[in-house]
């Protein structure tokens, strides 16, 4: 009975969010905020429809592994170069100085040193699943102020690891000394956890993803995904360590491999129904009651906050020389406090008296609802023109590289036209030997599946010039360019259609097809008609 109830919970729970949550798009809104409100309303300080059982709170903390698991994958070395100086030493420096501006602050208010400290790192964090969702939406992820905002959120989930083990390691009671003490077991279990993944993820799970069985049954890779993100958070659990770092440090790892694009769009759908009750969980921590009696403490915790992050990233981005209109910009997307918060906080609950809790967590939620806000206006101070929505629809094609899919044969070919164009090209096949075939000529290539929006949107499809199909099923081809024309409709494709009988669906989509029967018998011609100009007297 105690399992039909638990699914009742969750399915109510799910369909309000769903409800919610599309009510949120059709109003240019993220669904993140309709899955707040979803566990505000069903939670036990509103309508008590959900109560707040250990089951749903075990769901919801596995939806904060599984989120970070999956952020980890973002999180590869490759990347964080890739963001710049100013971006990676900015957001380390961002970090540092607003946790201790937090610190101070909270010190000053009349907290004591640990709870000052506790308040400064998780107001420090601002929220990578809802800024990065909504830069993709906006298809202003590839901006300058969207590219430094990836840099500083890629700095700072790095930083979680040992923000958490501090917090975790300030519960124990006693002298500096045992703090120091409890502080080094911390991270001495952390470093035996991440040895023993790092041989795992580098030497075992390569080889089972190498074989041709796991690459044919797409059902294993997710079946690896979840064991290996849920095996993790477990495993960190077991050593007593976060279950939460251990999730992200298993991802951050797996993101160095060629198959972290394949895995985290597998695992996608999983994700976001785990992600869905995470912010939901979070939603049902709001009472409303408590909220109004604190109103005006949560407004000037809000108001504080989101000045304070928007002046250290400004004048940070500025040091490095960043235009102040885009170093204001990503101080603006990145002014609120995220979803590590809420990790940082449940760590550290302990520290923390009901009140303080209550009112750190409503002024998270209060600053999550304000994130889409936050970054359209950050795209309006950045000189972004683009409403939220609107770039699904319009695209941004002119970008300085294309989008080729499959490395085949013609794939081959079609790479070799678009490189010696001058154009920089990025190669996804699914095949890993052919993804290092591209590699060893220079090409930016990874193993994934084009179907995957996931997948496309790595590859920044929506600002790319051109998208090459090269694969020989149909049914695949209209597949892939139907998911890029929805990403961005005004990027042109070009298709390679095998079967003259499939192309007018090929078409539909908006595709440029190139009919390969019709071409191959074209040339046939042409060799034939040679072969008789050579044969006669």
């Amino acid at each position: 009975m105690l399992a039909w109830n638990l699914l009742a919970d969750l399915l109510t729970l799910l369909a309000v969010a769903l409800v919610l949550g599309a009510l949120c798009e059709r109003l240019r809104q993220s669904a993140i905020i309709g899955y707040l409100l979803a566990g505000g309303l069903l939670g036990p300080h509103a309508f008590g429809v959900v109560g707040s059982g250990d089951m749903v709170v075990l769901l919801a903390e596995l939806g904060v592994a599984l989120l970070l698991f999956s952020i980890g994958l973002e999180v590869s070395w490759t990347r964080l170069r890739a963001c710049g100086r100013a971006a990676l030493l900015g957001g380390a420096m961002q970090v540092v100085l607003t946790a201790g501006i937090g610190a101070t602050i909270a010190w000053i208010l009349g907290l004591e040193g640990r709870q000052a400290v506790l308040v400064g790192a998780a107001l420090a964090l601002s929220s990578t699943a809802s800024v990065l969702r909504l830069l993709q939406a906006r298809a202003e992820l590839d901006t300058q102020h969207g590219r430094h905002a990836l840099g500083v959120l890629l700095v700072q989930d790095v930083a979680v690891v040992p923000l958490v083990l501090i917090v975790s390691s300030m519960q124990s009671e006693g002298s500096f000394g045992e703090f120091a003490l409890s502080l080094a077991k911390e991270f001495g279990l952390t470093a035996l956890m991440v040895g023993g993944f790092f041989i795992l993820f580098t030497v075992v799970i390569p080889r089972m993803l190498d074989l041709t069985t796991t690459l044919r049954n797409r059902e294993l890779p997710v079946l690896l995904a979840l064991v290996t993100g849920l095996g993790s958070a477990l495993l960190a659990h077991q050593l007593g360590v976060s279950p939460a770092i251990g999730a992200f440090v298993a991802g951050l790892l797996l993101a160095g491999s060629p198959y972290s694009i394949l895995i985290r769009a597998d695992v996608s759908a999983v994700r976001t129904v785990f992600m869905t009750l995470f912010f939901s969980s979070i939603g049902m921590l709001a009472d409303p009651a408590w909220a109004m009696a604190h109103t005006l403490p949560i407004l000037g915790a809000v108001v504080l906050l989101i000045l304070t992050k928007i002046g250290v990233l400004w004048g940070i981005l500025r040091l490095f020389a960043v235009p102040s209109q885009h170093a204001l910009a990503t101080g603006v997307a990145l002014a609120q406090a995220g979803e590590f918060a809420l990790v940082l906080l449940g760590v550290g609950s302990d520290l923390v008296s009901h009140d303080l809790f209550m009112l750190l967590t409503s002024a998270t939620i209060v600053t999550l609802l304000l994130t889409p806000s936050l970054v359209f206006l950050a795209g309006r101070v950045a000189g972004a023109r683009v409403s939220v929505g609107d770039a699904a629809e319009a695209g941004t094609a002119g970008g300085n590289h294309a989008v080729v899919v499959g490395f085949g044969p013609a794939g081959q070919g079609l790479v070799e036209s678009l490189v010696s164009a001058g154009l920089r090209v990025k190669v996804i096949d699914l095949n890993p030997k052919l993804v290092d075939a591209a590699r060893s000529k220079g090409i930016e290539a990874s193993v994934g599946d084009a179907t995957h929006p996931d997948v496309l949107e790595h590859a920044s499809v929506a600002s790319c010039c051109l998208v090459g199909v090269t694969l020989p099923d149909d049914r695949v081809a209209v597949s892939i360019s139907r998911q890029v024309k929805s990403l961005a409709s005004s990027v042109p494709v070009v298709a390679r259609g095998r079967y003259h009988m499939h192309l007018d669906r090929l078409r539909d989509t908006g595709a440029e097809v190139v009919d390969e029967e019709w071409t191959v018998g074209e040339e046939l011609g042409r060799r034939a008609l040679d072969l008789l100009e050579l044969a006669s007297p």
